[in-house]
């Protein structure tokens, strides 16, 4: 059992999630934000990989990826930043980012650095589950590593419930079908869709993204499923905030309670 699994065995409800992309808005703000973010009682975090064609997300989350990269964030020196972290965090931690980079970085290498770390779970929206399945599925279990799939309204009940049998951690429901960071009200036929998905009875617990912003959309979704994730609106209140993230972090959570 890893800590997502401990995670969402200890809490059923009401999970909080945060997304912040590595090296924003300073090169070694990270361990910092990480740190504040558990002092503030978040569940979880998902540690965003800078990628310069972050296709699913919107205009906050690439300009986050864009000023990382400028500002020198790689794969390799994630790592060295992440070496002692759990020294500090005992939080799960969840690396999430494209295809791309880790295949450039060595995939097998990018598990074991990932791992060594202490990683509990990576999300790649474009690894094809077949893929996974046929070359990476055993490596991950050999680590103990979650890896996590992305849903959405457009996804079948079959698929769902293939993604569920094939998964260890938690399941990904993106909200709706457009990037990150859109104005998402949660009307009816979203609701149905969190139903449906809660009515399958998976075995993994489910968090909903994209659209999660503020206390009202976190609890619509956490009324039908286990909680949510939230992104541009934590990367928008740190970059406004950025000269106190300490305080900004804490300021933000506290929005939640």
């Amino acid at each position: 059992m890893n800590r997502i699994q401990k995670l969402f065995l200890d809490k059923k409800e009401n999970v909080l999630s945060i997304f912040i992309t590595a090296g924003f808005p300073y090169l070694d703000s990270l361990p910092q934000i990480l740190i504040a973010l558990e002092a503030a009682g978040v569940d979880m975090v998902e540690i965003g990989i800078p990628f310069s064609d972050p296709t699913a997300d919107g205009p906050a989350i690439q300009h986050s990826n864009n000023v990382a990269i400028k500002n020198g964030m790689t794969i390799p020196y994630l790592f060295s930043q992440l070496k002692d972290i759990r020294k500090k965090v005992s939080i799960p931690l969840v690396l999430m980012g494209y295809l791309n980079p880790p295949m450039q970085y060595g995939f097998d290498r990018f598990i074991d650095d990932a791992v060594a770390c202490g990683i509990d779970g990576i999300i790649l929206p474009d690894l094809p589950m077949e893929e996974y399945l046929d070359s990476y599925q055993e490596k991950f279990k050999s680590k103990n590593l979650s890896n996590i799939f992305l849903i959405t309204p457009q996804t079948s009940e079959q698929r769902i419930q293939w993604i569920d049998k094939e998964s260890e951690g938690f399941i990904y429901v993106v909200s709706t079908n457009t990037i990150t960071g859109g104005k998402v009200d949660f009307e009816d036929n979203q609701k149905d869709y969190f139903s449906k998905v809660r009515n399958l009875q998976l075995k993994n617990p489910a968090l909903v993204g994209f659209g999660i912003r503020d206390k009202s959309t976190f609890n619509i979704a956490a009324k039908y499923l286990q909680g949510a994730i939230i992104g541009t609106a934590f990367i928008k209140h740190i970059e406004a905030h950025s000269n106190r993230i300490e305080e900004a972090v804490k300021e933000f959570i506290e929005t939640f309670n």
